[in-house]
């Protein structure tokens, strides 16, 4: 049996004003273009930025009248044009056979401030998912966000695939957490423009063998477009860099003839994990005299 799932990774264009209603509905009718040309492209499952339908700039939410930083007062955002598109968004993966993951927030019930999440939606249309991110920026935990704690694996067509969020790529335990959970793919989805973050998401590839979506706004794409990395950390598939919604495609395929996937897949991460589970106990020299630096000569 095949083993292998086609993985859009979309940069479309995020909003940072949840309480401007044009930009929202903007939002959510480009992330459904891209999720019919994803379709169309016989996509399996297709991966948005974070905060695809709008991440929130602490200049619009947290911000006071001295242009000091304030905790965000989030009654002013239109939560209903959030649910709204977020509904219609599950409602077209359903039509089109298409599991989705896309960024917003989710709301918690006041005080409490809401998640800065990344939603899965299968091919029936249904919410089976939200990642929730952990580790959030000094701003985002002070003035914006509450954390999750929790990480999330969820599978399509028997492929094992993790969630991280923007900062999370400085969080290097959290990939390889996700390497002992077993997953096929990490998807990682940012709002920053920094080409260190694309270049960090390569090196999770190298380290952990696994592939990962990189998902970014189209704003931000001529620094560093969306893309897919394969196991070895090589871009299979990246988005032009010309700050223009688009769809990088790529084929997640267990069973790889690639070269540098095959040895990834099928030598370096059994390796790897065969090292880190004891391999070299029963070869360590223990009280050699002849392993004194004084005498290595």
């Amino acid at each position: 049996m095949a083993r292998t799932l086609r993985l859009a990774v979309a940069q479309s264009t995020v909003p940072e004003d949840p309480t401007d209603r044009g930009a929202l509905r903007a939002a959510g009718k480009e992330i459904r273009a891209l999720m019919a040309k994803a379709a169309g492209a016989g996509a399996r499952l297709v991966q948005f930025p974070e905060g695809a339908i709008t991440y929130p700039s602490k200049h619009v939410m947290a911000t006071g009248p001295d242009g000091e930083l304030v905790p965000a007062d989030w009654s002013r955002a239109a939560w209903d044009v959030m649910r709204e598109e977020a509904e219609s968004i599950a409602a077209l993966a359903g039509e089109l056979r298409l599991w989705t993951a896309f960024g917003s927030i989710h709301p918690l019930t006041p005080p409490n401030r809401p998640h800065n999440s990344l939603f899965v939606v299968s091919d029936r249309g249904d919410l089976v998912a939200r990642y929730d991110k952990r580790f959030l920026s000094h701003t985002e935990v002070s003035y914006l966000y509450t954390p999750g704690s929790e990480p999330l694996v969820f599978e399509v067509d028997g492929i094992r695939i993790g969630c991280a969020l923007c900062v999370e790529a400085n969080f290097p335990p959290l990939f390889a957490e996700y390497e002992r959970l077993d997953v096929d793919c990490v998807l990682l989805s940012v709002m920053v423009d920094d080409a260190p973050r694309a270049r960090v998401a390569q090196a999770y590839g190298t380290l952990y063998s696994y592939w990962l979506g990189y998902a970014v706004p189209a704003q931000f794409s001529a620094t560093v477009p969306s893309g897919i990395v394969a196991p070895g950390g090589r871009w299979l598939a990246q988005c032009p860099a010309d700050g223009q919604p688009a769809l990088a495609v790529a084929d997640i395929d267990l069973d790889s003839a690639d070269p540098d996937i095959d040895v990834a897949l099928r030598y370096a991460r059994p390796w790897r994990r065969r090292a880190q589970e004891g391999l070299y106990e029963d070869r360590l020299v223990v009280g050699d005299p002849r392993s004194d630096i004084r005498t290595a000569f």
